[in-house]
């Protein structure tokens, strides 16, 4: 079960750590940040990188258990691929944020003001959202705090990916019935 824990893990980690990285690129070449665009392209690779959580159960299902699985079993696999990547996820993360974009929340409220004002907020609202994001910054900056919002900005989408996945890849052994012994 490690094995196959591990390598899909891993290669859904290396597909968000990749998105995660050409994104970090992409906002460090310009000076303007795309919210909106950065928000699709970021969970829409979350998802593709999940769909190997699919792929991970049913290979457990049909190499160790013989072709049957049960829906905790399935779940249990399913949440362990997703901890790997999410622990990429976030590794990444911690790398390009103190290493490469340290500024990052600066410029995500500055994106958020400057959108503000284009859809013609009022300037209590914008004040409002300024003093928002300057606590968002000052508290993003604790490391613990960081690991947590980005660890939470993935696990659901890999949650939901288990839950379905498990549900529809779960199979019984022919001619077992539950409630009985097997033989």
């Amino acid at each position: 079960m490690r094995r196959i824990v591990l390598t899909y893990g891993l290669l859904a980690g290396a597909i968000v750590a990749l998105m995660l990285v050409a994104m970090i690129a992409t906002m460090r070449s310009s000076d303007e940040l795309d919210i909106e665009g950065g928000q699709v392209y970021g969970y829409a690779s979350m998802v593709l990188a999940f769909l190997l959580v699919f792929f991970g159960i049913r290979r457990y299902r049909d190499t160790v258990g013989g072709g049957a699985i049960g829906f905790r079993r399935a779940l249990g696999v399913g949440l362990l691929i997703t901890l790997v990547a999410c622990a990429v996820y976030v590794v990444t993360w911690e790398i390009l944020y103190y290493g490469f974009v340290p500024d990052f929340a600066e410029r995500y409220g500055a994106a958020m003001v400057a959108r503000m004002r284009e859809s013609g907020e009022s300037a209590a609202a914008i004040a409002a959202t300024e003093a928002d994001m300057a606590r968002f910054a000052e508290m993003y900056r604790n490391p613990l705090v960081n690991v947590g919002m980005t660890f939470l900005e993935i696990f659901p989408v890999g949650l939901v990916m288990t839950l379905i996945s498990a549900a529809i890849l779960r199979r019984r052994v022919a001619g077992f019935t539950p409630g009985t012994a097997p033989g």
